[in-house]
């Protein structure tokens, strides 16, 4: 591959979670050219910080960012709005069309549902599932501690616990599965303050209260169709959190691909 600037090179980001929006938004301020590949129905429950959201909502802006439903056909034009594209492709049918020369997995999915190096010039994924250099050039690191953001060139990141990160004293009680099977509907909005034992939201016919008092943090969109068991909404137990401001977490997991990136494409000699 050519030799080509920054300001060139696309970068493909396969998820638009509220991880994957941190390491976005470090991209983009790099100046890399960056578009986001989501599912049809994207089940993130952090939806304010997710860009990926523009899928639900046409169009969505998280921080300084602003990301906007479209197709392959009109990258060139939501670039040069100064905006980032999001498209509908799930398996990465596109991807030989646009040519990206970065690809970034940020799907998150604790497994590798089908990345793999031949993808792109570049290839980084975040989290568990992962091995470098078999399926990926280099994986980051997820899990929150003295590693978060590490750059794993040779090996895998640490398992996945199944055990969220503790807040306030409160980990796995502040993460809420779906009760029941059904189509989600709002009695809360992300960011309401809601007491324990109040009633969130409904699947159907079946209420789902809070587990515990404090910040309506994440919530899945409303009219999904949900699976029985599945993460639908998370509950901070802080009052007054901030909903729309990116995560320590995910600013540390974006700086750690933008290393990556620039690091591997001087090492290619690529740009």
């Amino acid at each position: 591959m050519a030799k080509q600037t920054i300001a060139e090179t696309i970068v493909a980001v396969r998820g638009g979670g509220d991880l994957a929006t941190g390491t976005v938004q470090k991209l983009v301020h790099a100046g890399f050219k960056v578009v986001i590949f989501e599912t049809e129905k994207p089940l993130m429950i952090r939806r304010t910080v997710s860009l990926g959201s523009a899928v639900w909502d046409q169009t969505t802006t998280v921080e300084d960012i602003t990301a906007v439903l479209t197709t392959e056909k009109n990258l060139e034009k939501v670039w040069a709005s100064g905006r980032v594209p999001v498209i509908i492709d799930a398996e990465g049918e596109s991807l030989s069309k646009i040519e990206p020369t970065v690809l970034v997995d940020a799907i998150l999915a604790k497994r590798n549902i089908g990345t793999h190096r031949k993808m792109a010039p570049i290839t980084v994924a975040l989290g568990p599932g992962f091995e470098a250099p078999t399926d990926v050039n280099i994986v980051v690191e997820t899990m929150r501690g003295h590693n978060l953001g590490r750059l794993i060139s040779s090996g895998k990141p640490l398992p996945n616990t199944g055990i969220p990160g503790v807040i306030a004293g409160k980990s796995a009680e502040r993460v809420i599965h779906a009760p029941a099977s059904g189509v989600v509907r709002y009695v809360h909005q992300i960011g309401d303050q809601v007491s324990q034992g109040e009633t969130l939201f409904y699947i159907g016919q079946t209420s789902v209260p809070s587990p515990l008092s404090g910040t309506l943090r994440g919530l899945i969109a409303e009219g999904a169709n949900v699976e029985l068991g599945l993460k639908i909404a998370d509950v901070d137990p802080r009052a007054n959190v901030d909903c729309g401001c990116i995560s320590d977490k995910a600013r540390a997991i974006g700086g750690g691909v933008l290393e990556a990136v620039l690091m591997l494409g001087h090492q290619q000699s690529l740009f």
